[in-house]
């Protein structure tokens, strides 16, 4: 009988990008102690590293056509998102930086301690709420990875504070539209009777809004997913370019479409 070969475990370290610190994942807890990977933190680390590419052309540009460009990560949490990103482009330019905001103490504090132990010292942290942040003299790029609900929103009006040249959003959970819907008596509303689909209908007609927002000013938007569903449910990968100051004819888009259903978000208002 023919002997079988051993089977051969995946090195974990042939999944990171090139260069990538393996002391950071460590601290991050992304990677254990002995270098291993249990199955949420490799579904955690594909997102992260799939999420950085998808947002290379901004930091490509960023680096290129700025001295001093500036990435905020907002709602941070863990910073993982600002970690990588830090590691994979801003350390390996030597210059630009990091500015991740989250409203808890704790994980402010500890994020702290991993960049100073990683030498990261371009990254600083802010404990706020996305809606109250300010940077300083703007910001190039936006990301919001898993933002919950009008997070997102707030994460949109921040960028157009700062007049970020790119916007990379994640959007989470969504509520806000689905309630507005509730008990509507238009035509449409046996597309959102039942509350998984007023849910799920909810949460599409909220992107779909967020985009022609960003559209109406001046952003190119492309709709993507992030990863497999086997990874995230909450996979919709938002991604805008600014190419002009507005677009009229998205706003009227926005607008008709908003009255239509009878519910916008209502931080994304043309005040």
């Amino acid at each position: 009988m023919a002997k079988r070969s051993p089977t051969l475990k995946p090195d974990p370290l042939a999944q990171l990008g090139p260069g990538q610190s393996v002391a950071l994942l460590k601290a991050l807890h992304i990677l254990t102690r002995d270098g291993a990977l249990n199955a949420d933190s490799r579904r955690k680390l594909k997102q992260v590293l799939h999420l950085a590419q998808l947002i290379k052309p901004a930091l490509d540009w960023a680096l290129a056509e700025k001295a001093d460009p500036v990435l905020a990560d907002l709602g941070a949490g863990k910073s993982y998102l600002g970690f990588v990103l830090y590691d994979l482009f801003f350390a390996k330019a030597g210059r630009g930086s990091v500015v991740a905001i989250e409203t808890r103490h704790d994980l402010i504090e500890t994020s702290r301690r991993i960049a100073a132990d990683s030498g990261f010292h371009r990254m600083r942290f802010i404990e706020s709420a996305i809606a109250g942040a300010a940077v300083e003299g703007g910001v190039d790029v936006v990301t919001a990875l898993h933002a919950c609900d009008t997070a997102t929103d707030e994460a949109i009006q921040f960028a157009l504070r700062h007049d970020a040249k790119f916007i990379a959003l994640v959007p989470c959970c969504q509520a806000e539209l689905a309630q507005a819907l509730e008990g509507s008596k238009k035509p449409e509303h046996q597309l959102w009777r039942h509350p998984i689909q007023r849910r799920e209908f909810g949460a599409h007609l909220t992107n779909v809004l967020r985009g022609l927002f960003l559209e109406a000013h001046g952003y190119k938007v492309r709709v993507t997913e992030l990863t497999g569903l086997e990874h995230s449910l909450k996979n919709e990968f938002i991604f805008a370019e600014r190419v002009q100051r507005s677009n009229p004819q998205a706003r009227t888009e926005y607008e008709r479409l908003a009255a239509q259903f009878g519910a916008a978000p209502s931080l994304l208002s043309f005040g």
